[in-house]
């Protein structure tokens, strides 16, 4: 590769498949075990990361693209190419990917110190990273379901890597199995293009789409299909239930996977082939992303692990990334989905401090039982881990969007771009999708300030414990005031907006057949959807911290009181919609009857039909046997004896004297002369 871009590129994705080949294998050998290995190959991914980050910058060229194709299989007619393509958006990926795993890689080093498996859990760190950093880079739909399938086998390798403990084995496994259910879909998607278009190459299938190849309801369903592996590997509605069990995993693989990486991928697939969905799949895509943001954040406000409502939040954000790109919002789905990256890293990253912190006091205390991981334990722990407090709730000001945070500016893009459809759209379901994500939003504030003042605000819940709490350690902090600045600072400026925009169809047509599947609204519409959606989304922000502020800090109102008068509603979001009670009834019944009822065919029609052969047979070679034995032999066994008999009967007669030949013959001759005599 001439291009200096492009090596770097390749250079940046070949580090931690390097790192983690010989971490794999000698890493416990290393000093450390390794854990430097590959840390540093992801810092020095980082550093070439940001060196093309700002040649874009510098470049400032929304329309920079770079790619390199190579043949790879030739069978007859299939002959498929893998290839890396660079452009804005790739860029932002890498920065994003390495910036998040870095962090991680380095807040793992405290968090995980004196792990049972320390050297294979930073190898998996190391999978991982190569798995999401080609599947960013890939330029066809080939390549990128081969490093779908690489992320989803590292993550499932991370979610279960305290395998020992029944639930972190069975999240695994439910992780697994839930994505791979979307992958299915994603599969027949991609086996649709290349049945009608015969390649896998993005540029290639959109052309095609263009040119009017593939279109009507086979591309709306191809299109659908492609996008149930987002539904899978995003948790979207619903295929959502993995990704709270997810967190049984270590803290730091919960901000890597399922704040910025992982769970990304999905919104990450749908902005790359945005082109590739008609206007019946982007509604699709829309009403699913709604519904799953909706879900989740309803069911955040009830949790009391720290984790798990963190988790629902990320679902709820990634339905809001999804539901922008649905209603057509290129540019703040994906800006979202950077923004979100930087907050929901921290956000992880700090309940991992909090809950470090919990066990050191727990162990100082000999407690063994108590759960550090319930907010119902916590309080006061603001001027216990003063760090730690002002970042999470820095990152909780950005995922609520007040004003002047990362987050504000993204979420004000996505609810600005679902009333400019709303309004310009004859489809009342748009007005709903916006006025769904408004909701949201305020629900995200109230949830999120409740988190905050259960954790850092108020009396101690055992005051022994907050005694022997502390603030984490610098290799700790330092990630989470990296992310601090980034969830801050990480909105502002029109750089994204003017370098990552929105795909024309039309751009790759060879004939006049195209129209663009979702026509842009004038100007005047723009601005007025903008400024409306701005300080609608700030009354609600505020009116959620407001409400949590009363409930939560100022002891207004009494959260257990409501929960009580509310009991059946609060029941069903604290049991999170039943969707798992509901599966278990269905699915998992579902497939247990089926495995059954296939059991009892195998055993009794199967097995019966073999054993009823085998009975067949035996009783034919028991036939068989009888007639070799009594016909077959009994007709040797007689004949032999005639021949015997006649054989002894010869014998005496043949004595072996000729005088006694002699009179034989005599005999013989009188007898003849006799019989002619007689018959004369």
């Amino acid at each position: 590769m001439d291009n200096p871009i492009l090596t770097q590129a390749l250079i940046v994705l070949l580090l931690p498949l390097a790192a983690f080949v010989i971490q794999i294998f000698v890493g416990k050998r290393l000093p450390r075990q390794g854990d430097w290995l590959p840390t540093s190959a992801i810092f020095i991914g980082l550093i070439l990361a940001i060196t093309l980050f700002g040649r874009m910058l510098a470049n400032y060229d929304p329309a920079f693209k770079i790619s390199h194709r190579f043949d790879w299989i030739n069978i007859g007619s299939l002959q498929i190419s893998f290839g890396i393509l660079i452009d804005n958006l790739t860029v932002i990926m890498l920065v994003v990917v390495t910036l998040v795993s870095a962090l991680v890689h380095l807040f793992s080093i405290g968090y995980m110190h004196g792990d049972v498996r320390y050297s294979r859990y930073f190898a998996y760190l190391a999978i991982f990273s190569f798995s999401m950093l080609g599947l960013v880079l890939v330029d066809n739909f080939f390549g990128i379901y081969i490093f779908w399938e690489l992320v989803g086998l590292s993550s499932y390798l991370l979610i279960g890597h305290w395998y020992e403990k029944k639930s972190a084995s069975d999240a695994a496994i439910k992780a697994f199995i839930t994505t791979r259910i979307g992958d299915i879909g994603m599969l027949i998607g991609i086996m649709i293009i290349l049945a009608t278009l015969g390649t896998f190459g993005f540029d290639e299938v959109f052309a095609g789409v263009a040119d009017g190849k593939l279109s009507g309801g086979l591309l709306t369903f191809a299109g659908i299909m492609i996008f149930f592996g987002a539904i899978g590997k995003s948790a979207q509605f619903p295929l959502h239930v993995w990704l709270p069990d997810a967190m049984e995993g270590p803290t730091p693989v919960s901000a890597l996977i399922h704040a910025a990486t992982m769970v990304a991928a999905g919104v990450y697939l749908v902005g790359r082939t945005f082109v590739f969905y008609s206007a019946d799949a982007l509604l699709f895509i829309g009403v699913i992303g709604t519904i799953t943001a909706f879900i989740a954040a309803t069911i955040a406000i009830t949790q009391m692990d720290i984790k798990k409502v963190l988790a629902y939040s990320t679902i709820s954000q990634l339905g809001y990334m999804v539901a922008a790109l649905g209603v057509g919002g290129y540019m703040a789905g994906l800006f979202h989905l950077m923004t979100h990256a930087f907050f929901k890293a921290l956000l992880f990253l700090g309940s991992g401090s909090v809950i470090h912190a919990m066990h050191h006091a727990y162990h100082e205390l000999h407690d063994h039982h108590s759960d550090p991981q319930d907010m119902r334990n916590m309080g006061g722990l603001r001027t216990k881990m003063p760090i730690t407090f002002a970042t999470m709730l820095a990152a909780t000001c950005a995922i609520s969007g007040v004003p002047f945070f990362a987050g504000f500016f993204s979420k004000d893009a996505i609810l600005a771009a679902a009333l400019e459809k709303a309004l310009t759209s004859h489809n009342p379901i748009h007005m709903v999708i916006f006025g769904t994500l408004l909701l949201c939003a305020g629900i995200t504030a109230f949830y999120m300030f409740r988190l905050v003042y259960l954790t850092f605000f108020g009396e101690p819940a055992k005051k022994e414990v907050h005694h022997h709490a502390q603030e984490s350690p610098t290799v700790m902090t330092v990630p989470l005031i990296v992310l601090g600045v980034l969830a801050v600072a990480g909105g502002y400026g029109h750089w994204f907006e003017d370098l990552v925009t929105k795909p024309d169809l039309a751009a790759y047509a060879t004939t006049a057949l195209v129209s663009p599947a979702v026509p842009e609204a004038g100007h005047e519409a723009a601005h007025t959807a903008h400024t409306m959606a701005m300080w609608l989304s700030i009354f609600a922000a505020g009116l959620g911290i407001l409400i949590s502020t009363a409930f939560y800090y100022w002891k207004k109102f009494s959260a257990e009181a409501m929960a009580e008068r509310f009991k059946p509603v609060y029941n069903f979001l604290w049991n999170k919609w039943y969707f798992d009670e509901l599966y278990a009834k269905t699915v998992l019944a579902g497939t247990h009857l089926f495995s059954r009822i296939s059991g009892w065919f195998d055993l009794k029609v199967i097995d019966g039909l073999v054993n009823g052969v085998a009975k067949i047979t035996v009783l034919g070679s028991r036939l068989s046997g009888w007639n070799d034995n009594k016909i077959v032999d009994g007709l040797v066994n007689l004949t032999a004896n005639v021949v015997g008999w006649f054989g002894a009967t010869l014998r005496e007669v043949q004595t072996g004297r000729v005088q006694n030949y002699i009179l034989m013959a005599l005999g013989a001759v009188v007898l003849l002369y006799v019989l002619q005599l007689a018959f004369a």
